[in-house]
């Protein structure tokens, strides 16, 4: 859910990183080169400002970002810089953040009933904490005006390049991305996203089942056959595994064919048609379909993009 870049006046902007107390410092010192690369091509169409700050200030911001955190930090609703940034937003800044960074905006009430992204990983954990938030974790960026969330450790990258396009153009951004050698869109969560199911979650039949699938993930496999394994009813057996696992089996079925065709389109040659068929799908089109629904991308891009042998020849 992303906006189109915007051309503003030729006027200056000021940013502050925020220095939480375990804030990640590549996304800091990140950040500052790139808006610092940023103002080296501004040529007249305003600079950027960048303060990094560890305690609330008076001055009013035109952005604020939370980065992401490597250390669990999370932040709390009666956290000064928490409360500084509800402020700050009230006051006309653009609230923006990074991976856990979100759950600093969350607890300012800044994300209440609007769309938002984190790192997928952490989806369990901020639906938990802020069941009111539009979560959509297979994005990198959404763009909801004057909040901006990015997901991954690394999607500062995404989210300066967005705040430049958004104060310079996308000429400015494609400057940018070009020094700095990297791709400035078409990325989604989703692309790098694996499937991590739920396991602790207390049900004997349901684990043992799930733990079955590892092993049948390439073989005709029923709702009535899983119901079986976990000596269910069938109808009993689908309540209890969606109520453990989060999906339906068919649902969790699939997820799983296609995580086991991620890991041999990364880590073999054999052709996308054979790992069809070595996951369950006899019809590869069929598998075609499904495998892009789920990553967003087709068999061949996603191995040409992720295959360990292709890094190991260019390396």
């Amino acid at each position: 859910m992303t906006n189109a870049m915007q051309n503003p006046p030729n006027s200056d902007h000021s940013i502050a990183l925020v220095n939480y107390p375990g804030a990640q410092a590549a996304a800091l010192y990140g950040l500052g080169d790139l808006f610092a690369v940023a103002n080296r091509y501004a040529e007249g169409q305003g600079r950027i400002a960048v303060t990094t700050l560890a305690d609330p200030v008076e001055q009013r911001f035109d952005a604020i970002v939370f980065p992401p955190s490597l250390e669990g930090a999370r932040g709390a609703a009666d956290h000064p810089l928490a409360l500084w940034a509800a402020d700050q937003h009230r006051r006309g800044a653009r609230a923006c953040s990074v991976c856990a960074g979100a759950f600093w905006l969350g607890h300012a009430g800044l994300l209440e009933g609007r769309p938002a992204t984190t790192h997928w990983a952490l989806e369990e954990e901020f639906r938990a904490a802020f069941p009111g938030v539009r979560l959509i974790p297979e994005s990198i960026l959404v763009d909801d005006h004057d909040i901006v969330t990015a997901g991954g450790l690394m999607a500062w990258l995404d989210l300066g390049l967005f705040l430049v396009g958004l104060w310079g153009g996308p000429h400015m951004v494609s400057r940018v991305a070009r020094h700095l050698l990297v791709d400035p869109s078409g990325r989604e969560q989703r692309n790098y996203r694996s499937f991590r199911p739920r396991r602790q979650h207390g049900d004997a039949a349901v684990l043992q089942v799930q733990t079955w699938l590892e092993t049948q993930a390439g073989e005709a496999v029923t709702v009535d056959d899983m119901a079986r394994r976990a000596g269910l009813s069938t109808r009993t057996f689908l309540r209890r595994f969606q109520s453990a696992t989060g999906l339906a089996p068919s649902a969790y079925l699939q997820q799983l064919r296609v995580e086991k065709a991620r890991g041999l389109l990364e880590r073999s040659r054999l052709p996308v048609s054979q790992i069809a068929w070595d996951v369950g799908y006899a019809d590869p089109s069929a598998f075609a379909r499904v495998f892009k629904a789920v990553t967003g991308l087709p068999a061949g891009d996603y191995r040409r993009r992720f295959g360990l042998s292709n890094m190991v020849e260019e390396g």
